[in-house]
């Protein structure tokens, strides 16, 4: 986000438009000192869904259709106040005003995406810009006129700090701290006239039902003027994340902010990418506070965020299944309070969202989803039912399989190795059958859609897991379907036909089916075409006899709980049966 890499990077963009992205910054976490703030979101549901440039009107149905149902806790939106105009998406992190008039909504949007989310059992926190305005001068999203250092009825030259040049020395705090991140007009947040207005901004807020507030750039914001803007808040109870990324030998440290709120721990997501992609999940077994973190009382944490998916020193949703399963450890494994970075597929690094924000739909537009991901989502659950135990169980192969339970309440196996694994776990479970949330969804009456395995008096039970993929059982999620295990497809079989494996993600209650042109496929009839297996899940499979010989074409649908249903995009797929055998298609749903 602030690394020299990222540093140069803004810069040319700056220098390019004139405009500037108004990120945090980073510093080091090394002594564990300061008090124990509000360093988890209060409550019992502690992972926020960070809906990465959504509109706040697709956040609330978001909010009721998916995220209240999963068990999220909180929902995070982007910055909602009025900002500079232009299509990518830093622009939203350049505010001009602090009327809530965005390119994602007006304040009536804002105030009923909260009610709704509320509703949902969501609470919602605020990215929150505080440390800096604009980088140049204009008309803002909400009609606003500005200039640098002078916004109307808001702040004047005096109210900015007195250095006016780009953070050159992030071993220098005043340079850090008092300059300017990538030429962004500094606020001098030292003046209680500037932290009135701060804090008048985030009481608004507030008054508006918001629960918290993630402090953008917190790093470049004294502790102690961080302090002095939240002695002025209505409700100073609110939960804070602090955004102050470690940096090994900065001035700045994230320790000197625990006494505000959580800080979100950087490390845990750089080190997850180094361990997920070139070294052996097994070193994972005592992964947080023992790597040199901060407490997990004090931390949030995350695979990505909007800023590293783009700079590439995290994860994102382009390593596959590396990405998913790093999910799935991190929101199975007692460290923080987990962030699930939500947004939309990008080649240009500062491509705004699709839409203006605006989300018609999970999967279409490039909007990614990953918060409603089955192997994701239904981990939300998993959390939830674990909260408060221990790891137990803890079971490697040396390398990249690895499994552990929590307590007697659930327990998660992780393939990450390029062959299945197939072995008799030890779990401190009780006896009964489970529903595999990562191959299928609990049902109200106590069913599974998918997959569900027995646990024995002993607390074992067998699975036969892919490569790239994972089992997560818990108390709570059962099943009364019969118990199988997943197992390789057979090799060698000469029935006629075709294989179908199609790669779709897939929100709590939808499943894939193929349709095609032939009877086998339903003759083009949703009503009857072919449900596909999700116990490889994101990759669909299922197969179908067909005559040898046989031309035909398909499409994949997703059916939702409804009964309605989404077709793919683009034209009807083709493919012909072998003279013997099948024909084995690999898609990805478009």
């Amino acid at each position: 986000m602030d690394s020299p890499r990222r540093r140069r990077r803004l810069t040319r963009i700056l220098a390019a438009a004139t405009l500037a992205v108004g990120v945090g910054g980073f510093g080091v976490a090394q002594v564990l000192t300061g008090p124990d703030a509000f360093a988890s979101p209060p409550g019992e549901k502690d992972v926020t869904a960070v809906m990465f440039e959504w509109s706040f009107a697709s956040i609330a149905r978001e909010c009721t259709t998916t995220l209240g149902p999963l068990g999220y806790g909180y929902v995070q939106v982007s910055p909602p106040q009025e900002h500079i105009q232009g299509s990518q998406w830093w622009t939203s992190y350049q505010p001009v005003s602090y009327q809530i008039a965005g390119r994602l909504g007006n304040r009536a949007a804002f105030t009923n995406m909260v009610n709704t989310c509320h509703a949902a059992g969501v609470k919602v926190v605020v990215d929150t810009v505080i440390n800096h305005m604009s980088a140049g001068s204009g008309t803002g999203t909400g009609g606003t006129s500005y200039s640098k250092y002078n916004y109307p009825g808001v702040y004047s030259d005096a109210d900015f700090h007195s250095c006016r040049t780009a953070i050159t020395d992030y071993a220098n705090r005043s340079n850090v701290q008092d300059c300017e991140l990538v030429n962004l007009s500094d606020l001098n947040t030292g003046s209680d006239y500037v932290r009135g207005r701060i804090a008048g901004y985030m009481n608004d807020l507030a008054s508006l039902g918001v629960d918290g507030f993630r402090i953008d750039a917190a790093k470049h914001i004294a502790a102690g003027d961080l302090s002095g803007i939240k002695a002025k808040l209505s409700n100073t109870g609110a939960y804070w994340k602090q955004e102050v990324i470690f940096g090994s030998g900065e001035a700045v440290q994230p320790t000197e902010y625990t006494g505000t709120g959580d800080v979100q721990e950087f490390r845990f997501a750089r080190d997850l990418k180094r361990v997920f992609l070139n070294e052996n999940l097994a070193y994972l077994s005592n992964f947080g506070t023992a790597w040199g973190y901060l407490p997990s009382n004090q931390a949030a944490v995350f695979v990505d965020n909007h800023d590293t998916e783009r700079g590439g020193d995290t994860l994102s949703y382009k390593n596959g299944s590396a990405y998913t399963l790093a999910q799935v450890f991190t929101l199975a494994w007692p460290y923080g309070a987990p962030d699930v970075n939500s947004g939309y597929e990008f080649s240009n690094n500062d491509a705004g969202p699709p839409n203006n924000g605006a989300v018609s739909a999970c999967y279409a537009d490039g909007w990614k989803c990953q918060h409603a991901w089955r192997q994701i989502g239904n981990m939300v659950g998993f959390r939830n039912a674990t909260r408060g135990t221990a790891v137990t169980n803890w079971w490697s192969n040396g390398a990249d399989q690895i499994a552990f339970g929590r307590g007697s309440k659930g327990y998660v196996a992780i393939n990450h190795e390029g062959a299945s694994l197939t072995r008799t776990f030890q779990t401190s479970l009780p006896a009964g059958t489970y529903c595999d949330v990562q191959h299928g969804d609990p049902t109200a009456n106590g069913g599974c859609t998918g997959t569900t395995y027995a646990v024995n008096s002993s607390g074992q039970f067998t699975a036969t897991i892919a490569a790239g993929d994972a089992v997560a059982l818990y108390v709570g999620a059962s099943g009364v379907t019969p118990t199988t295990s997943v197992s390789p497809t057979p090799t060698g079989t000469a029935t006629a036909g075709a294989g179908f494996n199609v790669t779709a993600t897939t929100t709590l209650g939808q499943n894939i089916f193929v349709v095609g042109n032939q009877a086998a496929l339903g003759n083009w009839a949703p009503a009857s075409a072919v449900a596909l297996s999700a116990a490889s899940y994101p990759v669909w499979k299922g197969t179908v006899s067909l005559p040898a010989g046989t031309a035909f074409e398909y499409k994949y649908i997703r059916k939702n709980t409804d009964g309605s249903v989404t077709w793919e995009s683009g034209s009807n797929r083709t493919a012909t049966v072998p003279a013997g055998g099948q024909v084995t298609l690999t898609d990805t749903w478009r």
